[in-house]
């Protein structure tokens, strides 16, 4: 991974989405963010270096540890949110908006 990424705090769940890359605010481990267990009630992460993930070896982390121990991979998402506005601005016409 390209150590010129930037990592910002873990404010909200919806963050916390499968793929995302976090590293811990103590440590340069970088790990890849897994599927939400709700038997478990914690996601599973992955360790991540050079690209790849290792499914070999993962661990369960809780939210609130997520948000105090990890920091998250920022990422721009301009696009995508510039194409949704427009949906739902067709969706208004269409009078199917709520």
């Amino acid at each position: 991974m390209n150590n010129n990424n930037k990592f910002a705090p873990i404010k909200d769940a919806y963050q916390l989405v499968q793929g995302a890359k976090i590293k811990g605010i103590k440590h340069e481990e970088v790990f890849e963010l897994g599927h939400y267990d709700a038997d478990k009630r914690g996601y599973t992460i992955y360790p991540y270096e050079d690209g790849i993930k290792f499914d070999d070896f993962s661990v369960i982390v809780n939210e609130r540890e997520l948000k105090t121990y990890y920091l998250i991979e920022e990422i721009k998402v301009t696009a995508p949110m510039l194409e949704n506005r427009s949906m739902v601005s067709g969706m208004d016409r269409l009078g199917m908006a709520s």
